[in-house]
């Protein structure tokens, strides 16, 4: 049974790639400054609570592959991070980090131009032949 699980995994894993793309990273908090209507409450309808590894991305990057529950891997963070959130049409190749309520930690992570991983499907790429 643990030769077809592991097996099983093997194969869900060759249907996906690992992406690169240089983004600005920023950070946001579950406050009502910061959002609209509901601060806990993602853009899916995901409720968010410190601790949990969410980014918000800006809705440009949703088309390339940042969809709903992407897992992305940021410099600098530890662990995979998991589309949640969209971000208000104005921003741009911008994803923000969501972390919880600490606003002094979201400030002092600040702005930084990094580059990010995601994983997309290889079938959800176009054909290049």
């Amino acid at each position: 049974m643990l030769v077809l699980t592991f097996i099983s995994c093997g194969t869900a894993d060759k249907n996906y790639i690992w992406k690169t793309r240089e983004v600005t990273v920023s950070a946001y908090n579950s406050t009502r400054a910061q959002t609209d209507g509901q601060p806990n409450i993602a853009a899916w309808g995901d409720t968010l609570k410190p601790g949990i590894k969410s980014i918000a991305v800006s809705r440009d990057l949703i088309p390339i592959g940042f969809e709903y529950n992407t897992q992305v891997k940021i410099t600098g963070f530890e662990g995979i991070y998991l589309v949640k959130d969209k971000m208000h049409y104005r921003w741009r190749n911008k994803i923000d980090v969501y972390m919880g309520l600490d606003v002094e930690k979201a400030r002092e992570w600040g702005r930084k131009k990094l580059k990010v991983h995601y994983r997309v499907k290889k079938d959800s790429l176009p054909n290049t032949k």
